[in-house]
């Protein structure tokens, strides 16, 4: 599409000026795309909020995880897919699209609540299904112009430390959405129903869809797509550093089956990848079924939102400090910071476990998985921005993601998840949820040796 092409380069600007330029733009572009991501995450879990509130009306967790799995289903498939149009296209306006389409798919929600329900319930859960598809699809156009943008405008060398600020974007947006669906609800739901069992529709969908537009236009003023484009030099001229897979061939856009050959040829990036699926299945295992969980401990919806926001909040500091750790401490080394977290979580999680019923215990827990979690899901998508040129970065880092999401999420951390609380019960989704950590440590061991021979040749 010619309305996604990436506007052409102009003539190279040199001096002081161009310096100047390039150091506001840096700033500019990073706050676009961190803004644009939070946007997509406050339109992107909202159905997890929604299951407690269902079960009034009919709807049974089991039906309601195969809802549940279709988001993580589309996402892991789209940031894998659309990746490849998104390293064709450009950032500036691939991202806002992703958005707004999200965002009104979201809002779409609505819809078999309150006009099929329960008396048409296999006419709801199929729509329910779609619509959440849609909102997976449209989500998986988030995080590849994020990573295009994060490969031409920051350099090898400083990439692990500005990501993991960038990362925490996710947990912004996604923090919000136990407060929107509260306060939300609180504030609109009687403008647009009498009984407010209705309310929780406002919050949980309309009110975050609203937002979430207003976002993707703010993130289209701030983006620039490449440093070319605004007539500065590449990242690698400008800053001296550049990673050894480099070459001004990676700055030519390359044919769809020429950037799958790349990706899908890579073992490291494979290793990886599978070490992100039980990497996601403790994150999302954890994080959507938290709600749940809490409610049916008798604990208020309230309370289980604000938890939610705890453990989203959390992951701010902890991914920074794992960030800071892979660069400062560890050298540029990815895998060991990755390995020890995944370790601390095993007995973090076991802990949860066991106290599941305190809520000032399980809250510290929560607080302690969010700390944890998401430094090495920040680092394993550093990783593969590393292992790869950057005209297919989006397309490495959407293979880990679609690992995460549709093996990781959708089927062991949503479905499997489900099924095995309905029909075993909680305590067996934490030993699975503690298994899972094991084998992330396991496959995150097998990328030391190559990780130390990038190390060693970085220039």
């Amino acid at each position: 599409m010619s309305f996604l092409t990436p506007p052409a380069f102009k003539p190279e600007q040199t001096g002081p000026e161009a310096d100047a330029k390039y150091s506001r733009l840096r700033w500019q572009v990073f706050l676009g795309i961190f803004i644009g991501y939070a946007g997509f995450y406050i339109v992107r879990k909202n159905f997890s909020m929604a299951i407690p509130m269902l079960a009034p009306f009919g709807f049974e967790k089991g039906e309601l995880s195969i809802v549940l799995s279709m988001n993580a289903i589309a996402y892991g498939f789209s940031k894998f897919l659309m990746a490849s149009i998104s390293d064709r296209s450009n950032a500036q306006r691939f991202l806002p699209l992703g958005l707004i389409a999200s965002a009104l798919s979201m809002a779409f929600m609505i819809v078999p609540v309150q006009f099929l329900g329960a008396e048409h319930k296999g006419a709801a859960i199929a729509l329910m299904a779609v619509l959440n598809f849609l909102v997976g699809w449209f989500n998986g156009m988030g995080w590849p112009p994020c990573g295009r943008v994060m490969t031409h405008w920051f350099s090898i060398k400083e990439r692990g430390t500005w990501m993991s600020f960038w990362n925490c974007a996710h947990n912004v947006g996604g923090a919000l959405v136990g407060p929107m669906a509260v306060y939300g609800a609180a504030w609109f739901g009687s403008w647009f129903y009498q009984n407010s069992d209705y309310y929780f529709l406002i919050g949980t969908y309309a009110f975050p869809a609203a937002t979430a537009i207003l976002v993707a236009v703010i993130a289209y003023c701030m983006i620039r797509d490449t440093p070319q484009s605004c007539g500065l030099p590449s990242i690698e001229k400008w800053s001296g550093h550049a990673s050894k897979n480099y070459s001004e061939k990676a700055e030519q856009a390359l044919s769809t089956g020429e950037i799958f050959k790349v990706v899908l040829s890579n073992k490291f990036l494979w290793y990886i990848a599978f070490a992100n699926a039980f990497v996601y299945m403790v994150r999302y295992g954890c994080l959507d079924w938290s709600p749940t969980i809490l409610t049916e401990q008798g604990i208020d919806i309230e309370s289980a939102g604000w938890a939610y926001f705890a453990y989203e909040i959390a992951a701010i500091p902890g991914t920074i400090f794992c960030g800071w750790l892979s660069d400062h401490v560890f050298k540029g080394r990815r895998a060991l910071p990755t390995i020890i977290f995944m370790a601390l979580l095993i007995a973090v999680i076991f802990v949860y476990w066991q106290y599941i019923t305190n809520l000032s215990v399980v809250i510290g827990c929560l607080i302690a998985i969010g700390f944890l979690i998401y430094g090495p899901v920040m680092l394993i998508g550093v990783q593969a921005l590393d292992l790869a040129p950057k005209n297919v970065a989006g397309t490495a880092a959407g293979l880990t993601g679609f690992m995460g999401y549709v093996l990781g999420t959708a089927v062991l951390a949503n479905i499997v998840i489900g099924f095995v609380a309905k029909n075993a019960g909680w305590d067996w989704t934490f030993i699975l949820l503690m298994g899972a950590c094991v084998l992330s440590i396991v496959f995150m061991g097998l990328t030391y040796r190559e990780e130390q021979y990038l190390v060693e040749h970085k220039k």
